[in-house]
């Protein structure tokens, strides 16, 4: 563990990529399109991940030549750059709140469940244990917050990081799906049944996280690294995205090989414990759900932050941890987290849904990066053209997801 810590430190900002883009609304939405279609998406993780490792690397590199953050830049040099700017703080602010809200309500049942299975006599009484878990959960973490700086940020994600990693992929040596299932899952196609778009749109949501790119620059910032780590920038992206598709995959494979065709219907955190046990026994579905525990617990964190982080860099395009303006918004994110267990929504279907609302503004992230790293006075490298050609194909696949979502949606 301790060497697994220390390789995820090394690449440091990476492990906030992982925070945004692994968290429960991702194990949900891997495991419900295992359970429904198989392995019939994996290219749309793969696609998401090819796509988010580039604007990881992009963000990354663009502020390294510049020393400029994503939105100050994007406020600074773009036509309406203001407007802009307040447009993605308000559609991602509003996407992060929607998932910090899902994740808290899915991460306390699944305490919940976890205690219910050594003590039987708390099942009588599941909201208030819930309610009372959500408050402990989110009090912890906003302490954390205001007391801890980036380096405590970085360690506790590299803690929750590794434990998710390990767990998901422990669980897939129990339940495997058929090689050639995993090769035709690679060949792009929509499921012709209802309801098939908005799970794509969910899946495009979690694995290209629009904050995932705008936090970037502000964490190399805190990091210190500065243009002299540009090789180290650049592996970090590339091992980030490797991680993201890994564990994601190995999430969705669990639940192809164990799910897929029984029928199942996936409504609530306890289905996914039923329908796992048969086929992967009691401790391999312990160590899921410890996987999703730390998936959750991992979101807390950068959910929480990403508001004021976006505020600091749209005003100064500096590092905002420390400000009352930080308390005070992650204090109102915290309390928005619990509706989840303060009102008994269904946390499941309540997190697909807030993974579809992230899509909609990554098409304007996306276009704003594709504009700034195109400009001439940036300094940026010369050889830029695949990096230009997958831009422009990641923005185009965002448009195209948010469009079949919003048909989904409308239907």
């Amino acid at each position: 563990m301790k060497k697994i810590l220390k390789f995820l430190l090394s690449f440091g900002p990476g492990i906030f990529a992982i925070g945004y883009t692994i968290g429960t609304g991702s194990v949900t939405s891997m495991i419900v399109a295992g359970n429904d279609f198989g392995m019939e998406l994996l290219w749309v993780l793969f696609f998401s991940c090819l796509f988010s490792g580039v604007l990881i690397y992009v963000s990354g590199t663009y502020y390294l030549f510049t020393g400029e953050t994503a939105l100050f830049a994007i406020r600074k040099h773009l036509p309406l750059g203001r407007l802009l700017a307040i447009a993605i703080i308000i559609t991602v602010g509003v996407g992060q709140w929607n998932s910090l809200i899902g994740i808290l309500g899915i991460t306390s049942n699944v305490i919940f469940e976890i205690l219910v299975i050594n003590f039987p006599g708390l099942s009588g009484n599941k909201y208030w244990v819930v309610l009372g878990l959500a408050f402990l959960i989110i009090g912890i973490f906003y302490t954390l917050l205001i007391k801890g700086n980036y380096s405590i940020f970085e360690k506790v994600l590299a803690l929750f990081v590794s434990m998710m990693g390990l767990s998901f992929v422990f669980t897939l040596f129990f339940v495997f799906p058929l090689p050639s299932e995993i090769i035709m899952g690679l060949v792009p196609k929509i499921p012709n049944v209802e309801g098939a778009g908005i799970l794509i749109a969910a899946f495009v949501g979690t694995t290209m996280a629009a904050a995932t790119f705008l936090s970037r620059p502000l964490f190399i910032q805190g990091k210190g690294w500065t243009k002299e780590d540009y090789k180290i920038q650049k592996n970090d992206s590339i091992v980030a995205a490797l991680l993201i598709f890994f564990i994601s995959g190995s999430i969705m494979a669990v639940a192809s090989g164990s799910l897929f065709g029984q029928g199942n219907e996936i409504t609530h955190v306890l289905d996914m414990s039923a329908a796992l046990k048969p086929a992967a026994g009691k401790f391999a579905v312990s160590v899921f759900f410890a996987g999703t525990l730390s998936a959750g617990l991992s979101s807390i964190f950068p959910c929480l932050m990403i508001v004021p982080l976006m505020l600091g860099d749209f005003n100064s395009g500096k590092l905002d941890v420390k400000s009352q303006r930080f308390k005070i918004i992650t204090g109102v994110a915290s309390i928005l987290a619990l509706s989840v267990p303060v009102f008994g929504f269904n946390p499941i279907k309540g997190q697909i849904f807030t993974q579809v609302i992230n899509v909609f503004g990554l098409p304007l992230v996306v276009a704003c990066f594709l504009v700034l790293w195109n400009r001439k006075e940036a300094g940026l490298l010369d050889k830029r053209l695949w990096t230009n050609i997958i831009l422009i194909a990641a923005l185009l696949f965002s448009l195209v997801i948010m469009v079949n979502g919003l048909i989904d949606i409308f239907r």
